[in-house]
């Protein structure tokens, strides 16, 4: 067995090879019936435009972001996917509306079973030598090249519902025109390249967005100059901090790398060790760059249009029961999104001295054993404050 290995441009260059020209083969989509949601409006804090949540993320993990570059989303929304599966979005009113987080959804699974129904990927996996697949273990956080895949597919889907936040600052006023124009514009590649991956996903879970969009005359859409720079310094101030904590523990302290990084989980979880193991003045780059990531746009954003054109929403009246008031142990975080989310949710409640069973991403299900009522509103309340949401079974 080969030891893991860190190495970003490696691991670029064996997920190019594994993604091929056959990675998502074209095939029909068939429309759920009419999918029912329900929806919540959110709860600003007084004299200000973000909640609570979204404003203590933006002030311990976001500097120097100010409240005035974020668009915080107006509803929560949440539905049963196609699949099954419990699942939660946000929208704006007077935009898009619901029917983009819903569609983007189920855009995602589509996808995932166009991946699944590749052959030429399947073989590409099934041929992958040691030494590459130790490549993954030590770059990647999801290590299994169909799991780093989906998760591809799926935040691409979360870029563009997170977008979709802003569709009042453009001229489009269509799901299917947006995402084209967000295409056009590189916006995607964008947030590959100027975004951090855990920014990305937390401001997402939060309905939150920290950017302005300006169009150009064809109605291509990019982000102003003032984003630009505000992601660059978001970036670099959270990769200087992730050295600052390695450099300590592995100096000061003497710890291994990996010792450190187990040790330091809470304070690298920002970026994990993708960028803390990155050498000093290295710019890093998402490894679906330059060759995986164009494809899997391409293919996301024509399969969205077509799903957003046939897709049928309704809005249920809001289920006022609460998950809190329950005594089981099973319930669903259906924002959770990949590994990381995974190791996150089990050390949150193994923190609350809760006993955890299953943490399954596939499912969205989490299955515990709580000491009492009490202990459970406290566990449930800190996975909410991690920016999760929490859905009754």
């Amino acid at each position: 067995m080969t030891s893991p290995r860190y190495d970003r441009a490696d691991a670029s260059r064996i997920l190019a090879d594994l993604a091929g020209s056959d990675l998502l083969p074209t095939a029909p989509w068939a429309a759920p019936a009419p999918v029912p949601f329900r929806s919540h409006r959110l709860a600003a804090e007084p004299g200000g435009h973000l909640t609570l949540s979204q404003r203590l993320y933006l002030e311990r993990f976001m500097r120097p972001c100010t409240p005035a570059e974020v668009t915080s989303a107006t509803h929560r929304i949440t539905w049963t996917d196609s699949a099954g599966v419990p699942s939660t979005g946000h929208f704006v009113a007077g935009g898009l509306g619901p029917v983009v987080p819903i569609a983007v959804r189920e855009t995602t699974l589509a996808l995932w079973r166009r991946l699944d129904a590749s052959p030429g990927f399947a073989a590409r996996v099934a041929a992958l030598g040691d030494d590459d697949r130790a490549v993954l273990d030590g770059t990647t956080t999801d290590r299994e090249p169909r799991d780093i895949f989906r998760i591809g597919v799926e935040a691409t889907g979360r870029a563009l519902a997170q977008h979709a936040l802003l569709a009042g600052q453009t001229p489009h006023d269509d799901a299917g025109t947006f995402a084209r124009a967000m295409a056009r514009g590189s916006l995607f590649t964008a947030v590959a390249s100027q975004w951090y991956w855990e920014l990305q996903a937390s401001t997402y879970r939060r309905g939150m967005i920290p950017v302005r969009l300006e169009a150009t005359p064809d109605g291509t859409l990019r982000y102003t100059a003032g984003s630009v720079e505000t992601l660059r310094r978001m970036k670099e101030a959270t990769i200087a901090q992730a050295h600052a904590v390695m450099a300590r523990a592995t100096s000061e302290e003497g710890l291994t790398v990996e010792a450190a990084v187990h040790r330091y989980h809470d304070q690298l979880d920002l970026i994990s060790r993708q960028y803390a193991l990155l050498d000093p003045g290295t710019r890093p780059r998402c490894l679906a760059l330059p060759t995986v990531l164009p494809a899997v746009v391409d293919a996301y954003v024509e399969t969205f249009v077509a799903v957003v054109a046939r897709l049928d929403v309704v809005e249920e009246p809001h289920d006022t029961s609460s998950v809190d008031g329950d005594t089981g142990g099973v319930f669903h975080v259906p924002d959770m999104n990949c590994k990381h989310c995974q190791m996150t949710i089990r050390g949150v409640l193994e923190a609350m001295d809760v006993t955890v069973h299953e943490v399954d991403l596939a499912s969205k299900r989490v299955v515990a054993d709580f000491r009492s009522p009490r202990n459970r509103r406290r566990a449930l309340a800190a996975v909410r404050d991690s920016g999760y949401t929490v859905l009754a079974d």
